[in-house]
């Protein structure tokens, strides 16, 4: 498919500039010509194909009409950019999308000029585009910001606290309101693309202007009266009457797809003297594409893909996925147990709720893409008696810490927080990896950090969290699939703070907290071989710690080892105080702590993250023989010190 496709258009652009050059005749067949290209490449790679293949059009029509990458173009979320990063001079390299080396599947600054605003979380366009245009207003720079956001992303309250402060802006702010789902305005047709074009135009504006100015001179009763007959009708024609109370002149909606509406539209926008403006554009999620526009969730995120047949590699049968495990137990655990409820924000079935919404709908809160929301509703929830799990991404939950601290713990409120995507993630790269929620969370007082070892542990530790009614705790497991194990029939109910010991030794002992504890076992295997007895050691637990059994692992055997899939700051950092604060330093004590290095890891296969992570097997070993050749003793804090 990929040798045989034709984009002779396609083939004539670079860079934006490039397809400013082409007749607006011409438009309809590029927009064909990438449409198709973007289907051939995410067939090679996989990754977001339904949203990009909605904002075609939009895409050619945005750097067709303004002066990108002087008008600086945010997209919200930015798995829609795939024909935004072909138009921009990388269509040479876009079947690397999310590889290792290769381009992020969301915006990037280091990778474009024509990527201002690195965004992989939602509902931060408004925000940055708003900083754009104030820049440049404040240093009478031409260019705008221009904010492409998706009407889940409107969902999450910073989009409206950057459009509650938008008038800083004037007309360098456009916000586009990419709406693909559930129209927020009467249907696309004819009349409503009429009185876009005429409302977005430079003489409407300017009279609507001149409207307002004249009603400040009437007495109020009459000025008020002429406000709301004026915002009765707009509201009741085009839907914008919200957007207008927050300041923005509303156009639309439009048809996303359509070429000949949205040129003329956005050329009146680009020129407007009037603003911020908000241009409502509904399009069609996967768009173009037979298989996806057929599909329930349009292609939303695809495996590797035949484009003729639209049917997607599927994995070899593996051990069940972490979430479904989380979700099918506590569904499972619900059916007897009335005080447990799930809340998501956003991703029902990526955090394995979904069996969980069918079976208990009454008890199941999507609350859209809110996590502040979301914990201070389960905070709520639990301060009723209730049993609340929220299930949320670990960098997703990044974006509630405040609550997580003054909202949950601070009151001690039993909110059980569901951890999905612990660790690296692969292919999403660093927005997406969970590398921060144990030391984020294992600094807070009440709060308890579980993390299983395989999915047999998960299903010990959801139910441990179910049971666990005096205060926050939080489990935390990664993306993908289990290790195998057999899942338990009946569900134990674990003694906070204790671990375990899989393996006995006596020279080397290997403290591992979640589920490195595979490359710990192997690692292990490895030191036998060189006449190293090994201990290894899962302490399920970040907080609380295991004192008694550490106190026990550091001082009887030469080397000690943490390893975690986490930042610094988290088990090992514990460790280290606990070791400290009890004089086991004072000891000579032979301590390392393996952990994520201090940087961003980009995206590549899960395997070669950790490899280069230094949190495999071969690292561990490497560590613990360094140590044993460290004459001096002491504590060395580092994978590979």
């Amino acid at each position: 498919m990929v040798d045989i496709l034709q984009t002779p258009l396609l083939d004539t652009v670079n860079i934006p500039a490039d397809l400013r050059t082409l007749a607006p005749t011409q438009l309809r067949q590029l927009a064909d010509e990438l449409r198709q290209e973007t289907i051939a490449a995410v067939g090679v790679t996989g990754g977001h194909l339904g949203s990009g293949l909605g904002v075609v059009e939009l895409t050619v029509a945005i750097h067709y009409v303004f002066d990108t990458p002087n008008d600086k173009l945010v997209w919200d979320v930015g798995h829609q950019c795939y024909p935004h990063k072909i138009l921009t001079g990388r269509r040479e390299r876009i079947r690397t999308l999310r590889m290792g080396g290769g381009l992020s599947g969301f915006t990037k600054r280091s990778e474009s000029e024509y990527d201002p605003f690195g965004a992989a979380h939602s509902s931060t366009s408004i925000s940055a585009a708003l900083g754009f245009g104030v820049a440049n207003k404040i240093a009478d720079k031409p260019g705008k910001g221009i904010a492409v956001i998706g009407d889940g992303a409107m969902s999450a309250g910073m989009a409206y606290e950057a459009m509650n402060n938008a008038a800083q802006a004037g007309n360098r702010l456009v916000v586009i309101l990419n709406d693909n789902d559930m129209s927020i305005a009467p249907p696309v047709g004819g009349l409503s693309a009429y009185l876009s074009r005429i409302v977005s135009s430079r003489e409407f504006l300017g009279l609507r202007d001149l409207a307002k100015r004249v009603a400040k001179k009437l007495p109020r009763p009459i000025a008020a009266g002429m406000r709301k007959t004026d915002e009765f009708a707009r509201g009741m024609a085009m839907g914008g009457t919200l957007f207008e109370e927050l300041g923005f002149y509303y156009v639309g909606p439009i048809d996303g797809h359509n070429l000949d509406q949205l040129i003329p539209v956005l050329e009146n926008v680009r020129d407007a003297e009037e603003g911020p403006i908000l241009v409502h554009v509904v399009t069609k999620k996967g768009k173009g594409y037979a298989p996806a526009e057929a599909a329930a969730d349009k292609y939303h995120g695809v495996q590797k893909f035949d484009v003729i047949s639209g049917v997607q590699t599927k994995a070899p049968p593996g051990p069940p996925q972490y979430q479904n495990v989380f979700g099918a137990q506590l569904s499972k655990e619900a059916e007897t147990d009335p005080l447990i409820c799930a809340i998501t924000a956003a991703m029902p079935s990526g955090t394995g709720l979904d069996a969980f919404a069918k079976a208990h709908p009454e008890r199941f809160f999507d609350v859209g893409i809110a996590e502040q929301h979301a914990v201070t509703f389960a905070a709520g929830l639990a301060a009723q008696g209730m049993r609340p799990f929220c299930a949320i991404y670990s960098t997703f939950l990044q974006r509630a810490y405040d609550q997580v601290v003054h909202d949950v713990c601070i009151q001690n409120l039993p909110v059980r927080f569901a951890i999905d995507r612990a660790g690296l993630v692969g292919a999403d790269g660093a927005t997406h990896a969970g590398s921060f929620d144990v030391a984020y969370l294992a600094t807070l007082p009440n709060m308890v950090v579980m993390a299983p070892a395989d999915e047999a542990e998960l299903v010990h530790m959801t139910h441990t969290a179910i049971l666990h009614d005096s205060g926050p705790i939080a489990v935390r497991y990664p993306r993908g699939n289990g290790t195998g194990v057999e899942l338990p029939e009946t569900p134990e109910q674990l003694e906070i703070g204790k671990g375990r010991i899989v393996r006995q030794g006596h020279k080397v002992a290997i403290l591992s907290l979640g589920t490195r504890l595979g490359e710990a076992l192997r690692a292990a295997e490895a030191l036998e071989a060189k006449g190293l007895s090994t201990t290894v050691a899962d302490l399920r637990f970040a907080k609380p710690l295991d004192e008694e059994l550490i106190r026990k692992l550091l001082t009887t055997h030469e080397v000690a080892v943490t390893i975690e899939e986490g930042a610094v700051g988290g088990l090992g950092a514990h460790v280290l105080t606990f070791a400290s604060d009890t004089g086991l330093i004072d000891a000579g004590l032979k301590l390392r702590t393996m952990r994520l290095p201090d940087i961003f890891q980009d995206q590549d296969k899960p395997e070669l993250q950790y490899a280069q992570a230094g949190l495999d097997a071969e690292a561990i070993v490497e560590t613990v023989l360094k140590a044993l050749r460290h004459n001096s003793g002491g504590v060395v804090e580092g994978a590979r010190a």
